[in-house]
C-alpha cells in the first residue's frame, strides 16, 4: 500500500516514519521545504537512537529512510492509497486541501485527517466522494504513542472504516473508534485534569506544585497538569480548550481558564519557551508543596470526580463504548486506570454524592452529574 502525508511537522513526520517502517512507500509533501529537511533530520536522528538502544538495525534503518520520498507537489499523490493530512488546525485550509485531493486521488483512496479539533463531517463536505473521508488522530510523539482514535464523519463509508482501522492495527497501535463530536475521545474527557486544577488554583486551595504532587502521588497519574500543560504548551493546550468550549456552545463545562489565557498572552507557554507554571531555568525555586492529608484528598477527589463524570457522559451520549472509552485513557494520555473501572472502585453512589457536593456548593451546570451515573446508582449497577 502506497500512503501520502502532508505536513512535515512533529506529527507528519511521526506518521510518515510509521508508515515506512512498515514498508510503506511513503511520499510526504510539505509547501515549507526547510520543515521537510528538518523532518527528515529528525527522523534519521529518532532511528540513530533506536540503533543505539539496540530496537533496530541499520539496515533496518536504510529501509525506513528508503521508503519516504519527497514530492515537490500535491499532484503526485495520483497513485497513494491513503492520504493522511497533519497541517496546520485550520479547517478552511483543510477543506481546500481536501477538495484538491478528491479532484487528484484515484477514486479507492481513502483521505484522511489527523485533526484533533474538528469536525469530520465538515471536513468530508468538501469533497465530492465525501464517503471516503476519515479521521485518523495520532497522539504525538506519534511513533511511541500507542493510541489512535478513528473518527467517522456521517458520510464515511462501512468499508472505509474497517479498512482504515485495519491498517493502523497493522502498525502496531491500539485503535479507538470515536463518534464526530468535539475533542472526540481524549481531548473531551481530559478537559478537566486541567480545567478542574486551573479551578483549584484560582480559588487558592493550593498553588501549582500541591496541585501536581497530589495527582502523581496520590493518584497515580504520570504527569501532574501543571507539569503536563508546560510539556504540551499553554498556547496549545488553551486553544484546544477554547475550540472544545466553543464547539459545544459555551458549555460551562469546558470553560477556559483566565490563567492559562494569560500565561500564553505572557508568552510562559512551558517547557519550550523556558517558563511556564513552573520556571526551567537552572536558579529556578520550587515552590513549597502542602501536603496536609486532608485537603490533598479533597483536590484528587475533585479532579478525580469531574473525569470520570465525564467519561460517563461520553458513553451516555454514545460518544465511544466503555471499553473503547476507558483504552483511550489509559493508552492516549497513560491515566493509570480506566476512568469508568475507576469509577466502579470508588462507588457509583459516592460519585453522585460527590458531584451533587459541587453542585450544591457551587450551583454551577459545571458540577451537573451526568445522567448516567444517576441512573446506576439508583439501579445499584456498575459499568463492569
Amino acid at each position: 500500500m502506497n500512503v501520502g502525508v502532508i505536513g512535515s511537522g512533529s506529527m507528519g513526520s511521526g506518521i510518515a516514519q510509521i508508515a515506512a517502517s512498515k514498508g510503506h512507500a511513503v511520499k510526504l509533501y510539505d509547501e515549507n521545504k526547510s520543515s521537510i529537511e528538518n523532518a527528515i533530520n529528525k527522523i534519521n536522528k529518532i532511528l540513530d537512537r533506536l540503533i543505539e538502544k539496540g530496537k533496530i538495525s541499520k539496515s533496518d534503518k536504510n529501509d525506513t529512510l528508503n521508503n519516504i520520498k519527497i514530492v515537490s507537489s500535491i499532484n503526485d499523490f495520483t497513485d497513494v492509497d491513503i492520504v493522511i493530512e497533519a497541517i496546520i488546525e485550520d479547517l478552511e485550509v483543510k477543506k481546500s486541501v481536501f477538495k484538491k485531493l478528491d479532484n487528484i486521488c484515484k477514486a479507492d483512496c481513502v483521505l484522511a485527517s489527523n485533526t484533533s479539533s474538528f469536525s469530520l463531517s465538515s471536513i468530508a463536505s468538501s469533497c465530492v466522494n465525501s464517503n471516503r473521508v476519515i479521521g485518523i488522530h495520532f497522539f504525538n510523539p506519534a511513533p511511541i504513542m500507542p493510541l489512535v482514535e478513528i473518527i467517522p464523519a456521517l458520510q464515511t463509508s462501512n468499508y472505509v472504516i474497517d479498512s482504515s482501522r485495519e491498517l493502523i492495527d497493522s502498525w502496531g497501535k491500539v485503535t479507538v473508534v470515536a463518534k464526530d463530536t468535539p475533542g472526540f475521545i481524549v481531548n473531551r474527557i481530559a478537559r478537566p485534569f486541567y480545567g478542574e486544577a486551573l479551578r483549584i488554583y484560582e480559588e487558592g486551595i493550593a498553588n501549582f506544585s500541591t496541585i501536581d504532587w497530589v495527582m502523581t502521588e496520590k493518584g497515580g497519574f504520570r504527569m501532574g497538569p501543571f507539569t503536563l500543560m508546560d510539556f504540551i504548551g499553554n498556547d496549545i493546550n488553551y486553544a484546544v480548550t477554547e475550540s472544545v468550549f466553543n464547539a459545544f456552545y459555551c458549555d460551562s463545562r469546558y470553560k477556559p481558564s483566565f490563567t492559562q489565557k494569560r500565561y500564553s498572552d505572557a508568552g510562559w507557554l512551558g517547557r519550550k519557551t523556558g517558563k511556564g507554571y513552573f520556571d526551567y531555568s537552572n536558579e529556578a525555586i520550587e515552590e513549597d508543596i502542602d501536603k496536609d492529608e486532608r485537603k490533598s484528598d479533597q483536590i484528587f477527589r475533585r479532579i478525580l470526580l469531574m473525569l470520570i463524570n465525564e467519561a460517563a457522559d461520553a458513553l451516555f451520549l454514545n460518544i465511544a463504548s466503555r471499553d473503547d472509552i476507558d483504552l483511550a485513557m489509559t493508552k492516549g494520555v497513560n491515566y493509570p486506570k480506566g476512568l469508568l473501572k475507576w469509577a466502579d472502585e470508588i462507588g457509583i453512589d459516592s460519585c453522585v454524592a460527590g458531584m451533587d457536593q459541587l453542585y450544591e456548593e457551587y450551583k454551577e451546570d459545571r458540577y451537573r452529574c451526568s445522567p448516567i451515573l444517576r441512573r446506576m446508582a439508583k439501579s445499584n449497577n456498575k459499568f463492569y
